[in-house]
């Protein structure tokens, strides 16, 4: 019997062989797009991921004139073979929606490109649609094929600001067709679907509405020789622009299925055979050993569990028929929402609305989290704090049990849902004397973790996310899933492993020196207000890490000309007081300064939130970051962390989970 998960593997080997020396194919589809798609694509500075699709140009509010953009699948298809003399055949199939910015009158369009370079040319808005500019027009240093979507006739030749164009090196098309006579208006703001073919002689484009089956007759067909145009390897995707009329131009789903004609050698399956099945043998035998062992590991693990939560004073224990009692067997009805840790499910126990956190089986850090949960917020009690009423463990089932929240977590109030937008939601925008209290409530439960508690807590993944509202709109610090506690009051850190947190709310030291301090949880706080009073999210979470690139910049640019207060959301209208904004914004920065030194403690903070203090002193342009962090040399009203010995100790360090 010992053989068999060998021999199952060495067949699972060939298999595999098998598949990597047939011919491959280029194959992706999105059937929309969702922020986790940003990692497989290309996008310029002006395009994003927004309301489940590519906005090729931007969709927002304000000025969007003369704006070109482009978006690419992130890997590079091979076209032709110069080796091998063959041309690539494909077929891709997209849903675009062009529809008017602010006047009847719209402008430019979309395309579908091949392109050898994926940057987006200078000046290439308005009838450039951000596939060439006028210097690279109609030579071949564009090296760019596309077919157009026009929505506005730019010179005499176009039929009229409504039709398809196949470009070459050039946006005045070689061949081009209205739509008028297809029933197809391109900028009505409705979906438009479009098949574009070639097989590798014949360009074909069928365009229909996006409600109707594939009509059977092209708009185009024109016979067309990519490869002496375009390079052996190119992106695929759009490029769009805006002139001095605007559109929003979205592509909302797209799917693409092509040849490959890789120059693999004659000679490759030789190396990809022997590696796997060298490894395959390996990892087969040493699988088979150690199954018995690591199923011992796991028996372990829960068992150690119950000792971790057994040894605390930790609240009632549940028994798991109780729960799926609650919530209707963790009826998908009863969902309120989900994330890496786990699903949570609404219930009723005991004539008392509750929330049940289940704990995904395929959480990493399933049962850490856990336990630093029961064992942490357990034994803490504050009205700023989402209450654990209890847990339960049982068959490997790990569940905690928390009090609802009705009004559920603060970012579906503050931020524009891209699912379903504020204006089609039944979420009402908060006030300004909402949002105060929320933040004052947040700062007042920092506060009690880091110098309330009898040890002190570090949430260390403070985030508006994370933040619960009551049906009053009270804020409750939840989510305690990396939270640790320093056992002993007077030591100010607690060492473990690897640094946690999410990205864009972490400090800038953390990610230079591999730690998590008491510090970063000011730092979180800082970011978490901002988003608050601005509205605003963190950004492109691919570059979170980046100095330069989040809130607090954009927020300090706004503070240095002396206009912080126009960074308020735009959905306040100015209903606030200005002086309560602008000492909030500035409390904000002063949070997330990047010496940790010059951060306010919670205790500070709330104190200016209440009035009784002026928010600390914030230089007019934003500090470069330094480290090892130099502290002050002058003395003035202490802004350290509270319970510190001397005025600017050493820091506090935690090291991350």
């Amino acid at each position: 019997m010992a053989t068999l998960p060998i021999v199952e593997l060495l067949l699972l080997a060939i298999i595999i062989v098998v598949s990597c020396i047939k011919v491959q194919c280029f194959d992706f589809k999105f059937s929309d797009f969702q922020e986790e798609n940003r990692k497989d694509l290309l996008l310029s500075k002006n395009s994003t991921i927004f309301r489940d699709a590519i906005q090729i140009t931007p969709d927002l509010n304000g000025d969007i004139k003369n704006t070109p953009g482009r978006a690419f699948y992130g890997k590079k298809f091979k076209l032709w073979s110069k080796k091998k003399g063959k041309i690539a055949s494909f077929n891709t199939t997209f849903v675009i929606n062009i529809s008017n910015k602010d006047s009847p009158e719209v402008g430019e369009g979309l395309a579908f490109v091949l392109s050898a370079d994926s940057n987006v040319p200078q000046e290439s808005f308005g009838q450039w649609l951000g596939i060439v500019n006028a210097t690279t027009n109609g030579t071949s240093r564009a090296r760019i094929v596309g077919v157009e979507f026009d929505t506005r006739k730019s010179y005499e030749e176009e039929p009229d600001g409504n039709h398809v164009g196949l470009d070459i090196n050039s946006c005045y098309s070689i061949e081009q067709q209205s739509l008028s006579g297809y029933g197809v208006n391109l900028s009505m703001g409705v979906d438009v679907r479009a098949v574009v073919q070639y097989d590798g002689k014949n360009m074909t484009v069928f365009v229909s509405n996006g409600s109707e089956t594939q009509s059977s007759n092209p708009v185009l067909s024109v016979p067309v020789d990519l490869s002496s145009f375009l390079p052996e390897t190119v992106h695929v995707g759009f490029s769009a622009s805006t002139g001095n009329f605007t559109e929003l131009n979205c592509v909302r789903a797209w799917e693409f299925h092509g040849d490959d004609v890789g120059d693999d050698s004659n000679l490759l399956w030789v190396w990809i055979v022997i590696p796997i099945l060298v490894l395959g043998l390996i990892l087969g035998l040493g699988i088979y050993w150690r199954r018995g062992s690591k199923k011992d590991d796991l028996e372990r693990g829960y068992a150690n569990i119950e000792a971790h939560i057994k040894s605390s004073t930790a609240p009632r224990r549940f028994k798991l028929r109780e729960l799926k009692r609650a919530t209707g067997n963790f009826n998908h009805k009863n969902k309120l929402g989900k994330g890496g840790f786990g699903t949570v499910y609404k219930g009723v126990w005991k004539e008392k609305e509750i929330a049940v956190k289940r704990v995904s089986k395929k959480s990493h850090q399933g049962n850490q989290e856990f336990i630093a949960e029961v064992t942490t917020i357990g034994n803490l009690n504050h009205k700023n704090l989402v209450k654990l009423i209890g847990w339960c463990y049982e068959n490997r089932e790990l569940l905690l049990v928390y009090e609802h929240m009705p009004n559920g977590s603060l970012d579906k109030f503050i931020f524009y849902d891209e699912k379903t937008g504020k204006g089609e939601s039944n979420q009402p925008n908060l006030s300004w004397e909402t949002r105060l209290i929320i933040i004052q409530g947040v700062a007042e439960a920092l506060d009690y973790l880091h110098n309330g508690c009898e040890k002190r807590v570090l949430h260390r993944d403070v985030k508006c996310s994370n933040i619960m509202l009551d049906s009053e709109f009270n804020a409750k610090l939840g989510d305690f899933g990396l939270a640790r506690t320093i056992q002993q009051r007077e030591k100010t850190h607690h060492s473990t492993m690897e640094i946690a947190g999410t990205p864009g709310y972490m400090a800038p030291e953390t990610f230079l020196i591999s730690r998590a301090t008491v510090e970063t949880d000011v730092y979180s706080y800082g970011v978490l207000l901002l988003e608050v009073v601005c509205g605003r999210k963190l950004g492109n979470q691919s570059e979170l890490s980046n100095y330069n690139n989040s809130i607090v910049n954009w927020l300090w640019e706004y503070y240095s000309k002396g206009r912080i207060t126009d960074a308020a959301d735009s959905n306040l209208d100015r209903d606030f007081a200005e002086k309560e904004v602008e000492s909030a914004l500035i409390l904000g920065l002063a949070c997330c300064h990047p010496n940790p030194h010059f951060r306010p403690s919670m205790k500070t903070v709330s104190a200016v939130l209440a009035g009784e203090m002026d928010p600390p002193q914030v230089p007019l342009e934003r500090p470069s970051f330094v480290w090892p962090a130099v502290p002050p040399v002058f003395t003035q009203s202490d802004y350290s962390l509270t319970g510190s010995q001397s005025q600017f100790s050493t820091l506090s360090e935690v090291d991350g989970r």
